[in-house]
């Protein structure tokens, strides 16, 4: 093949003894509830958008119904807001409709809070370890949580949304980092994804809660919706207190004997000289760097500081946030009037559980690559149609009706591109950067992945009302170039990882056509002098 040959990696790294125990499950399942802040407080976010969406449809049908939660939490927090919609919601265009700039930067402001917190989080999480972490998210976003419950003003509900953004990148950065290093390597993408699985659970959950509160009248609905985030915030601070912090932190901090102790509870075995042998000569490497900054710039470090930034800002110009959003709009055009909200949370958020559950199952045996292409192409493929349809239908002027036949087919794209996002790119996105970095890159490593995954999110909240607005159906087709790219990134430049001990990965990069030339052979270490890869020509 032009261009050179890939890395199977799969299964070819050191086989270590012991199995899947009960007690590793049990970490890593308590371990991925970070996940559960993380989706819920997507699905809030969601729902501050959908206030401003909701009370354009209710006001364009001169709805006489009584004021609900919505209403009186836009006109308390955003009368601005309220007073536009109200003056010019019959005008808009179904492009248009929902376009607002302040509850997009209310929605987004907190990957900002997250972004910069990565940055601490990577240090707390090398020096202090990865428990300690989670339990800082945990406790940060249940203060979050109980200030936007309670909140009396936008000063209070910002500074809640702060504190919700700090839980944010600290789960995020040390979550997905711990499932990798309690896992054992042959389950280790199963396991791993357990934190998105958790997330789409959130999701789920918080949308339904969205919309049984959005229908109460007075201020209970409104604060139920953002105080129940004081429940999953609650499980990851206890998960951050009951949990052992996994073997490789434990070695990195001097704790050997406790690192045994946990690395043979969790592999089921007493024979663990090998696996932990390689783990200390990992952790005496790491020691020789004094700032994982500096060394993770270096040119034997550099497939994992692409991947780290590449993969997470691809998952997030994916367009995801652009088909979810739109979902509701034709989901009403179905019929479903105001039951539109409820269909879309139960329907495309099922679809989401559903197809995690199924990257859980082929992850470790089909591989992260198999599974990148074959999302990418599915998410093309449906992102093409949905925009011909929408653009066949809207046109230029967003003036239109879909008839129920296009609808129907339309919102089959849609669930059909949601899982396509849910198996590949969603899991995986946070899965390839938590194994792929050694032990004294990878704090750093993971703050990067945090850190462009809020950026990108970030200007994708703040900007893609905006982007539809002007693009109209173009916006689909803008992030299928970008699909395009990725795809063709992943099936030139990522090796398969599936398989191999984390504390191997150099000799993956090694063996690639493309990456094997920024790895010295000196960094492979003795730890990964047996692996067996095989580059294809």
């Amino acid at each position: 093949m032009a261009g050179g040959g890939f890395v199977d990696g799969g299964g070819a790294g050191t086989q270590y003894d012991g199995g899947v125990t009960f007690f590793v499950m049990f970490t890593c399942v308590v371990g991925a509830t970070g996940g559960l802040i993380f989706g819920y407080d997507i699905g809030i976010s969601v729902y501050h958008i959908n206030l401003h969406a909701k009370l354009i449809i209710r006001l364009i049908r001169v709805n006489a119904g009584g004021v609900t939660s919505m209403d009186i939490f836009l006109k308390r927090f955003f009368p601005s807001v309220y007073r536009k919609a109200s003056a010019e919601a019959a005008y808009e265009s179904a492009y248009c409709k929902f376009n607002s700039h302040l509850l997009q930067f209310f929605t987004s402001s907190l990957y900002l809070a997250a972004l910069v917190a990565s940055f601490f989080a990577s240090v707390i999480t090398k020096k202090f370890g990865r428990k300690m972490s989670m339990f800082i998210g945990g406790l940060t976003f249940l203060i979050g949580s109980i200030m936007n419950g309670f909140a009396q003003n936008v000063i209070m509900l910002i500074i809640g949304r702060i504190f919700l953004g700090i839980g944010v990148g600290f789960c995020n950065q040390s979550v997905p980092v711990y499932l990798s290093e309690m896992a054992p390597a042959q389950l280790r993408g199963a396991l791993n994804i357990g934190f998105q699985m958790a997330t789409t659970i959130g999701i789920l959950v918080a949308n339904l809660i969205n919309y049984g509160t959005a229908k109460m009248h007075g201020h209970l609905g409104w604060r139920l919706s953002l105080g129940l985030a004081a429940i999953p915030a609650a499980m990851v601070t206890l998960g951050g207190v009951i949990l052992p912090d996994s073997p490789n932190s434990l070695i990195d901090r001097g704790q050997r004997q406790e690192a045994r102790r946990i690395l043979q509870k969790i592999r089921g075995t007493e024979n663990v000289d090998q696996e932990f042998q390689d783990l200390v000569e990992a952790s005496e490497a790491s020691k020789t760097v004094d700032n994982p900054w500096k060394n993770i710039i270096e040119r034997k470090n550099r497939p994992q500081l692409i991947m780290a930034i590449l993969i997470p800002s691809f998952q997030q110009l994916t367009g995801i946030n652009v088909i979810m959003f739109y979902a509701p709009v034709l989901f009403k055009t179905l019929g479903f009037g105001d039951e539109a909200s409820l269909m879309t949370a139960v329907i495309s958020g099922g679809v989401n559980v559903v197809a995690t559950v199924v990257s859980i199952l082929t992850v470790d045996k089909a591989g992260r690559r198999a599974l990148f292409l074959e999302g990418g192409i599915q998410m093309l493929i449906c992102q093409v149609l949905t925009a011909y349809f929408i653009g066949k239908t809207y046109g230029t002027t967003g003036e239109g009706a879909f008839s129920k036949g296009a609808a129907n087919f339309v919102v089959f794209l849609i669930c059909a591109y949601v899982a396509g996002f849910a198996w590949s790119w969603g899991p995986l996105g946070w899965l390839v950067p938590s194994e792929i970095f050694p032990l004294e890159t990878r704090p750093a490593g993971q703050a990067l992945n945090v850190m462009f995954n809020m950026t990108f999110t970030f200007i994708i909240g703040q900007c893609f009302l905006t982007m539809l607005c002007h693009m109209k159906f173009g916006l689909f087709l803008f992030f299928s170039g970008f699909v395009i790219i990725m795809t063709l990134f992943v099936y030139f430049f990522l090796p398969e990882t599936k398989g191999v001990p984390i504390e191997e990965m150099y000799g993956v990069w090694k063996a690639h056509w493309f990456w094997g030339k920024f790895i010295p052979d000196e960094a492979l270490g003795s730890y990964a002098k047996n692996i067996q890869l095989t580059e294809k020509a």
